[in-house]
């Protein structure tokens, strides 16, 4: 069966660019080129855009405008969160110990236990459910009198579950803990009312819902102390230094505008086209594959699966050959032969954990795509088992 077009399947990773965003994004390429830092006019043209941008962030999130910080990734927001606060409270007095779970993003994962096994923090690694959720009742078993931080992301980004954030959130003001969340898949999937949602730091990659690749936005409530670990000309009031990308800004903020507005129209299309992947697929491989993650729970456009004793990077690699875009897991991971430590923290055993697979839909994506994918999949796997003897 040959398609004509290729069928992306992996905007968990990456997502084009929309047009009004690019159109948004041009002008301060090629007219208002200044640096927002600069005091003459094309200066000041930069540095009116730049916060024009902050603004229309804030405001879609229900915070204030000083309260978002533009980095250069979402995995740079990750950092500056994790290892700002942990510095700050150490130089405060205020706290030496961080908790997070063990299926956080590799920028909080690996920030974390380097924050310990150089710096000499202590941390606490939450275990997972098999669906990938924490329990909060271990969450405030871990929690300690010189507890700073806890991070917990909103979404996994290979299996989808969601946490219960909001939950998290009120277990870590109860106990007067900072509570920062890894957004990047789930921001564009939900409103966002940080006035009154109990986070306290929340990290964005606009690359995610249809913006620009190499730009990322924290959030930060008004009050939080944070010790940058990029320094030099004290922009982002100190917190993050570095040439502020004005045109990255002006296109983040474009984006989130039109995720926002099409939200409601944007999910219902994920959902069906998410549960026709489900329900297809666990219909034709009834006994070697599985899905991850949670049932409900879960990312509107993640679909993610695992299969009995096959490799999941070899199960792309057939994939990709018959003209489908998709992933074994995080983008960061694909290519990378270990198995899963995501699967393998929600109990799958040795069979399962290297055959991932994570499928993630998108606006231009349509009926006849996970038809087309459907119909390849039987004829893979057995090519598949055949080659495997």
């Amino acid at each position: 069966m040959q398609n004509k077009k290729p069928i992306y399947l992996d905007h968990g990773a990456s997502t084009p660019v929309h047009p009004q965003v690019m159109a948004a994004m041009l002008p301060h390429w090629t007219e208002n080129y200044g640096n927002s830092s600069s005091t003459h006019e094309y200066g000041r043209l930069a540095h009116r855009a730049l916060e024009q941008s902050r603004q229309t962030i804030a405001s879609l999130l229900h915070a204030q405008s000083d309260e978002i910080i533009f980095t250069g990734c979402g995995s740079e927001s990750d950092n500056l969160a994790v290892r700002g606060i942990m510095w700050a409270a150490r130089q405060n007095g205020r706290g030496n110990h961080l908790i997070i779970s063990a299926i956080e993003h590799s920028a909080v994962l690996n920030t974390a236990v380097q924050l310990r096994d150089i710096h000499g923090f202590d941390l606490t690694i939450l275990p997972v459910d098999p669906y990938g959720l924490i329990d909060t009742a271990q969450l405030e078993a871990a929690i300690r009198p010189d507890t700073a931080l806890i991070s917990i992301m909103a979404a996994n980004n290979e299996v989808g579950a969601m946490q219960p954030i909001v939950e998290i959130g009120r277990v870590a003001r109860g106990h007067g803990v900072l509570f920062h969340t890894d957004a990047i898949q789930a921001i564009a999937v939900r409103r966002w009312n940080l006035a009154e949602i109990p986070i306290d730091l929340m990290s964005i990659a606009p690359h995610k819902f249809y913006g620009p690749k190499g730009f990322g936005i924290l959030y930060a409530r008004d009050g939080i102390e944070l010790i940058s670990p990029l320094t030099g000309g004290g922009q982002e009031n100190g917190r993050r230094a570095g040439t502020a990308n004005v045109p990255y800004a002006v296109g983040a903020a474009k984006a989130m505008q039109l995720a926002m507005d099409k939200l409601d129209e944007h999910n219902a299309h994920y959902r069906h086209l998410r549960d026709r992947l489900i329900d297809g697929l666990l219909a034709a491989f009834p006994d070697d594959c599985i899905l991850t993650g949670h049932p409900t729970e879960r990312l509107p456009h993640n679909a993610s699966f695992a299969f009995r004793s096959i490799s999941g990077n070899d199960l792309l690699m057939h994939l990709d050959v018959a003209g489908v875009a998709a992933s074994s897991g995080s983008a960061c991971k694909s290519g990378d032969p270990k198995p899963s430590r995501v699967l393998e923290a929600m109990g799958l055993g040795a069979e399962w954990t290297k055959g991932g697979l994570r499928l993630t839909v998108g606006a231009q994506n349509t009926d006849a795509d996970i038809d087309y994918f459907l119909a390849i999949m039987p004829g893979i796997l057995q090519k598949m088992r055949q080659l495997a003897g």
